[in-house]
């Protein structure tokens, strides 16, 4: 029996993609048949990619306007962007990642799966390079990236001023949040929120939402001659 013989598509999967079922069932049969060998999953998770990873992934369209840009940071495996990607057609979705052999992959999802909606960037967030490409996103998503200090201080940049970072997060979120709120707000972001989505699933997701709610510290604010530098850049 293969990998993807073991894989049974669970009946809330339907509901999740509608007629992008088709996309999804072959987005799973992709990481069950080379997510392991290219280091992009655990050998343990491969019967879990449905509920773990992928309806865990999708769901977090519930926090996503229409026709929204979103930018997915540190998308290794496509992880919640891909999914989100195929749920949500509606979406233009950016997807972030440093890593060339993960970027590799990603290119070979979106070209194999015909998601004409998606872009790759190779880099990282907080690279002048990608701020240039991805700034101004409605939503900015990460999923198993970095604590939710660090994560903000990353994401907001990227996000246009009333956008929001959507952190795909676990049973710990409240803790994280109270750690880290001070970060949060410092950073250019209202108060965090604990969001429960997807209520179809047997294990619905846990995100943290952060607003942005100020231009970021440092960033965002235009520069300003001196007077005693005339046209000079200060």
């Amino acid at each position: 029996m293969t990998e993807v013989d073991r894989l049974e598509v669970p009946s809330v999967a339907a509901e999740v993609f509608g007629d992008q079922l088709p996309r999804a069932e072959r987005f799973v049969e992709l990481l069950a048949v080379h997510g392991v060998e290219r280091g992009l999953i655990g050998p343990r998770e491969v019967d879990r990619l449905w509920s773990r990873h992928v309806l865990n992934s999708a769901v977090i369209g519930e926090q996503v306007p229409r026709d929204a840009h979103v930018v997915d940071v540190g998308s290794g495996a496509g992880l919640p962007g891909v999914p989100l990607a195929i749920a949500r057609p509606d979406l233009r979705v950016t997807l972030v990642e440093p890593m060339a052999r993960r970027v590799a992959w990603l290119d070979e999802v979106v070209e194999t799966l015909g998601l004409s909606t998606v872009t790759v960037l190779r880099g990282r967030a907080e690279e002048p390079a990608i701020v240039a490409q991805a700034a101004g996103a409605d939503v900015v998503t990460a999923r198993a990236v970095a604590p939710l200090a660090k994560l903000c201080g990353w994401c907001l940049p990227l996000v246009r001023q009333g956008g929001a970072v959507v952190a795909l997060k676990g049973a710990s979120a409240a803790e994280e949040i109270e750690r880290d709120r001070r970060a949060v707000v410092k950073a250019g972001g209202a108060e965090p929120r604990v969001v429960t989505c997807g209520a179809v699933l047997d294990e619905p997701t846990t995100v943290v939402v952060v607003e942005r709610v100020r231009p970021v510290a440092g960033r965002d604010r235009p520069r300003r001659a001196r007077k005693d530098q005339g046209a000079h850049r200060a």
